[in-house]
């Protein structure tokens, strides 16, 4: 009786020499707010970066990066990048999560840096070429009144902004997301880092209901004042029951906007079948999702019109482009996140793949602070309401030691809300 032999499994070759990942370190510094940055190096010397920022856990990343990633990484091949990701994703069995996600996406970040340095070229020329000449950004405007925030709206025109994100404080309510003028433990501007320098995070209140009196007015405000065409949009920041978030986006359907972003706490995907079937104000999710299973209802059901997600948050460059070509396949488009609690490094890395794809929508934009910018030399621009990731091979971003030496980490949290009845609500 014959039998068949077991099939010998297939080795990789070995890579080249000056391939294999020599070095992996973690980085960690806080000019203005906190930020982790991996940095690999191959065994010649070709170094790439990845933003591993999580904020308000950010040595949570860096632990898992330091004591579990980096050991697996050295002697690896760089220039394998789908199977790294693949071994790191698959061979941990806890899969997903924001720390395991954003772990990951410094190390796809990183790889893909080196293998457009290597190549000589930026890294969107890789990803296929670019598919637009920029990249629409919008600014952040706000204003504890009316007033206050159409003079906002107006410093964003002239700094050359042609979107507008729209945020308000509420009459009754004593601090709002996204509002700038608002008092900070820190004294910093709360639309630039709400996350606050503490060993607690602060505690701020909310009312849905005055809210919804209120964002209607503000939007018929900025449109008299402004004219129909200004693309605008607003972040409701999750705050909203789906029966709410449809009220609102009815409420907003005459004032035209670009976006309504986060209207409900995303985790409950159904509950986005009620918000659409009561508006059509377009729709915007995932800034706080981290793999492609969170989009997939609502991308099969085309609950939404704009993905979220970041580079930094949702596995890096080959995961969100992923999630972006299954977007595509129903003409739902991208609006990548970009706040400052994303690095430099995740910023870069957006915006090459915002350049490459074809569905990209627009970009966030908040402009990190002159001391970041001293840690992470960037070559991207933004010229006549229009970001570019430049032309330097790679990323385009560089790593000053020196200047992140003189910012240690400093314990830092985003606040939470309590109703004013004393029960915690979504911040």
């Amino acid at each position: 009786m014959s039998t068949t032999p077991l099939a010998e499994p297939i080795a990789f070759p070995e890579p080249a020499e000056r391939d294999v990942i020599a070095r992996a370190e973690v980085l960690v510094t806080s000019p203005d707010r906190n930020f982790v940055t991996l940095r690999v190096t191959t065994a010649d010397g070709v170094v790439g970066l990845g933003d591993a920022t999580l904020n308000g856990r950010e040595l949570a990343v860096a632990s898992y990066l330091g004591d579990h990633v980096v050991p697996l990484l050295v002697g690896r091949d760089a220039q394998r990048i789908e199977d790294t990701w693949q071994f790191l994703y698959r061979s941990a069995y806890w899969r997903r999560g924001p720390v395991t996600m954003a772990a990951i996406a410094a190390v796809d970040t990183a790889l893909w840096d080196i293998k457009a340095r290597r190549a000589g070229m930026p890294l969107y020329q890789l990803l296929g070429g670019a598919s637009r000449a920029g990249l629409l950004a919008y600014g952040h405007a706000s204003g504890r009144d009316v007033p206050a925030l159409l003079d906002s709206v107006r410093r964003h025109l002239d700094e050359g902004f042609r979107a507008i994100r729209v945020q308000t404080s509420v009459p009754g309510v004593r601090t709002v997301y996204g509002v700038a003028s608002q008092p900070t433990t820190t004294g910093t501007r709360y639309d630039y880092e709400p996350a606050q320098r503490a060993v607690v995070p602060a505690e701020e209140d909310w009312d849905t209901r005055a809210y919804l009196r209120h964002i209607p007015g503000v939007f018929e405000a900025v449109r008299g004042e402004f004219g129909p065409a200004l693309p605008l949009l607003h972040d409701g920041h999750h705050r909203m029951r789906p029966v709410e978030a449809a009220r609102l986006g009815k409420a907003l359907e005459p004032y035209d906007l670009f976006w309504l972003e986060d209207c409900t706490p995303a985790e409950n995907q159904e509950a986005l079948r009620l918000v659409r079937q009561h508006t059509t104000t377009p729709l915007a999710i995932g800034e706080v999702f981290n793999t492609a299973w969170d989009y997939q209802t609502l991308l099969r059901e085309q609950l939404i019109d704009y993905v979220r997600g970041s580079v930094t948050h949702t596995g890096g460059v080959t995961a969100l482009r992923k999630i972006a070509d299954q977007a595509a396949m129903y003409q739902v488009r991208t609006g990548f996140h970009g706040p400052t609690d994303i690095s430099p490094v995740g910023m870069a890395a957006a915006l090459h793949l915002g350049l490459a794809i074809h569905n990209f929508g627009i970009q966030e934009l908040m402009p990190h602070s002159p001391r970041t910018r001293e840690v992470f030399r960037t070559s991207y621009t933004f010229t006549g309401g229009y970001l570019h990731p430049g032309d330097e091979p790679g990323l385009g971003v560089g790593y000053d030691d020196e200047a992140a030496a003189a910012h240690p980490y400093e314990p830092a949290y985003l606040p939470f809300t309590r109703l004013h009845d004393g029960t915690i609500h979504d911040w």
